[in-house]
């Protein structure tokens, strides 16, 4: 297994800048995953502080009873009996679900979290268990109901689920049917190559889905099939048992809600003031949280001391939202700026995994986690990596191009590497034949315009149409020369879709499916091989049989 570092272009953005453990940029969050101390100083401070947050021993019977409806094995026992002792630290990674299992970058963060976790607890001795937080509450069903994949042709084709109609709910609360799931099976079926490996593969997704369950639970089976054997224990914030643990945070949101907002503002002053662009920019008289309702998942804004959304369906006092947390709390839900704070109140969260967006946003918490006595957890971003496939590694030294340049520059190389088989030197020869012709055809003009000087204009489309049918020619022989190279060309296309397809990086775009049909399921094992780099970045791993 050959791993190397991948130099990202964005260096100058937040979440890069914390990466490399810029002091100022660092100031934002408390810490640093560098820093040993940090990780001693927030045990210390989660001991310290346990009382103010909700009861583990009760986070873990609702954890405990989750998993009962998702594949089991003895790491995944292990990590929940460790979740109920009063010593125990975990690390959390989230993400909205994924139609069978979504794209790469999930899979990378569950790992994440996962090495991360066994990292703390060599540095701690003491039990962190690794958490994946799956954001069902979310109502984008769209970022959830497709996977994508490459075809035998090569090209990359997208498998989805519709959302039914009606009312936005959240994606844990949307029902998908048996005919959706059938019909994505098949149709994933029919997209993916044909491999030793995919009768396996389809039959196990088969046996997650055959009961209709809803995109969050589907894909909860997933993970846990992938990383049962690594501990990993699952979450969904959608919850119903789950929420009825939340309500004393909710009550806090929102009896403190002007505060909230003043600290967010805050928060985003101290990033505008650093010169960077806000991620997610809060909107003037956000209540930032949603209210579960028939007619979907509604944003609450506060408008004279009530909570209301936008359209009218709904308008609480204060006195009734604080109702509604104590009896009624799977109603109400949290928003990406509040959620950071929930999380923090249901676990002792020693770290957080999260991508580049993530902390980008993340970045003007600080002042609302101390406004509600909490501080900030470490924060570790997520492992990034671009997967090079044998054939592409063969592929890569056949044309004497580097896995940068293939991500790249892939278009000038192409063209350069096109340009040296042109034995003719056609480029050069159409170019002097186009300098001749206007060198010649200049005093022609000259001439004309002074015999009649209407004929100018004559004179000049004349010229350009005769150049127009040389670049015509031109272009004809050009494609005459890509013709006879047609096979090579096919191949620099097959670098360029599986390193860096539709110009996206490859864990963006691909779905762990599509390398799981390629090479098996101990393709995905051989990741917790890979070493773990506590301040993560973009690693390309080539080496891995298939």
């Amino acid at each position: 297994m050959n791993i190397t570092s991948f130099i990202e272009s964005n260096s100058s953005s937040l979440a890069e800048r914390y990466r490399l453990g810029d002091s100022q940029v660092c100031e934002l969050f408390g810490s640093h995953p560098s820093n040993e101390r940090a990780w001693v100083d927030r045990a210390a401070w989660l001991d310290a502080n346990a009382n103010k947050r909700a009861n583990l021993k009760q986070i873990a019977d609702v954890v405990r009873k989750y998993h009962r409806g998702l594949p089991g094995g003895k790491e995944t026992e292990n990590s929940l009996a460790k979740l109920e002792r009063e010593d125990c630290l975990v690390v959390v990674g989230g993400q909205q679900a994924g139609l069978f299992g979504g794209a790469l970058l999930i899979f990378y963060k569950a790992l994440s979290v996962i090495q991360a976790a066994r990292d703390a607890e060599r540095r701690l001795s003491r039990p962190v268990v690794p958490l994946f937080w799956i954001a069902g509450e979310d109502h984008d069903f769209d970022e959830a109901n497709h996977v994508n994949v490459q075809v035998a042709s090569g090209e990359v084709r997208r498998v989805r689920i519709e959302r039914p109609d009606g009312p936005r709910l959240a994606v844990t609360r949307t029902p998908v049917s048996e005919e959706q799931w059938a019909t994505a099976l098949q149709e994933l079926a029919e997209q993916l190559p044909d491999t030793e490996f995919k009768p396996r593969l389809l039959d196990r997704l088969q046996s997650h889905v055959a009961d209709a369950p809803s995109l969050s639970l589907a894909f909860a089976r997933l993970l846990a099939d992938w990383f049962g054997d690594m501990g990993l224990v699952l979450m969904d914030a959608d919850d119903p048992d789950l929420r009825a643990l939340e309500g004393p945070m909710f009550r806090e949101l929102m009896l403190r809600n002007d505060d909230l907002a003043a600290a967010l503002k805050t928060g985003e002053s101290h990033v505008s003031e650093m010169g960077f662009k806000l991620q997610a920019e809060t909107t003037p008289g956000s209540a930032n949280l949603f209210l579960h309702h028939e007619q979907g998942r509604l944003l609450l804004h506060k408008d004279k001391g009530s909570f209301t959304d936008r359209r009218g369906n709904v308008s609480y006092t204060c006195g009734e939202m604080i109702e509604l947390s104590a009896t009624r709390p799977d109603l109400l839900s949290t928003n990406a700026l509040t959620r950071p704070l929930m999380q923090d109140f249901v676990l002792p969260v020693l770290a957080a995994v999260l991508g580049p967006s993530e902390i980008a946003y993340w970045g003007i918490l600080g002042p609302a986690f101390k406004e509600f006595g909490m501080s900030m957890p470490i924060l570790l971003p997520r492992q990034s990596f671009t997967y090079i496939e044998p054939a592409i590694v063969k592929l890569l030294s056949k044309y004497s191009l580097t896995v940068e340049e293939a991500i790249v520059d892939w278009e000038s190389r192409r063209a350069e590497w096109l340009g040296k088989q042109d034995e003719w030197r056609l480029e050069e020869r159409f170019r002097d034949v186009k300098e001749r012709f206007r060198e010649l055809y200049a005093p022609l003009m000259d001439t004309v315009s002074k015999v009649q000087p209407g004929m100018a204009g004559l004179a000049e489309s004349n010229r350009d149409k005769i150049l127009e049918q040389i670049a015509y020619l031109e272009t004809r022989s050009t494609d005459a020369i890509a013709k006879r190279h047609e096979a090579s060309l096919r191949q620099w296309d097959r670098i360029r879709q599986s390193l860096s397809p539709l110009d996206k990086p490859q864990e963006r775009l691909y779905g762990t499916v599509h390398f799981w049909n390629r090479y098996g399921p101990d393709w995905l094992k051989l990741w917790s091989d890979v070493p773990f780099d506590e301040k993560g970045g973009h690693r390309l791993v080539e080496g891995m049989p298939g």
